[in-house]
Order: structure tokens, then sequence, then C-alpha cells
């Protein structure tokens, strides 16, 4: 057998993918966590603020908040985005804001909200890169 020429990309040891786990699971909780976690404060600070002020504008502007155990398959996908901004969710189902979506305003605060989901989960997966060792 022969060695791969870029030793770079072998895997990361067990230790460190359960860091990165952690780190996963603390920055899909709360934007932010899981670079607060590994000293990442610049980044940590950036995610919080951003998927924090999207959700934020899209309650604000009565956004759907969608509900994850409906029979509608279209908005099980919008929860799953919902889902994605971690203890948010909740916090903005829990609120009792009538969603107005006839108008455009209710329609884009949906889509701000799901968007808050969205980018939360792509910060929480580059938590678990770098907790993991895939990345710097």
């Amino acid at each position: 057998m022969h060695e791969t020429a870029n030793s770079s990309q072998q895997s990361a040891p067990a230790s460190s993918r359960a860091w990165g786990v952690a780190a996963f699971l603390a920055g899909w909780l709360v934007p932010g966590l899981g670079h607060a976690l590994l000293r990442r404060w610049s980044r940590a600070v950036v995610f919080f603020l951003a998927v924090v002020a999207l959700a934020v504008v899209g309650v604000w502007l009565r956004g759907d908040i969608f509900n994850l155990f409906s029979g509608d398959p279209f908005e099980f996908l919008g929860s799953v985005s919902d889902l994605g901004a971690g203890l948010l969710y909740p916090l903005a189902r829990n609120l009792h804001i009538a969603a107005d979506v006839s108008r455009a305003a209710g329609d884009y605060g949906t889509r701000f909200f799901a968007a808050a989901g969205a980018l939360n989960l792509l910060c929480a997966f580059d938590a678990y890169a770098i907790g993991a060792g895939f990345k710097r």
C-alpha cells in the first residue's frame, strides 16, 4: 500500500472530535457560544450579533415561526430551518406574536427567522470544524 502525499487530511483524534461536537452543540443552542468556548472571541461576537439580529427582525416583522409537528411537509422543512436558531426558536414560539404573512413584511419576517436558523447552523458547523481540528 502506498501512503497519501498529503498527511494533513488525516482524521482528527477522538478527543478533538468530542471537543468539536461540544462546540457544535453549544454553538447551536446559543449563537456564538461554540466559538467562545474555542476562544475565538471576535467570531463569537459577530456570529451572535448576526444571528440574533436576523431572529429579532424576523419576529419584529411578525414572521411565521413554524410548528415542528404539523402535518404539512413544507411547514416541517421551515421548522427545521427555524430550529437551527437554537434556543431562539422556543423563545420566539413562546412570545405569542400572531404571524401576519398576509402582508409583505410578515413574509419577510418568516424568511429572516429562517435565515437566522440557517446561519446559526453554518456557524455551529464552523465551530465543530475548528474544535475537531479540521480548520484553524
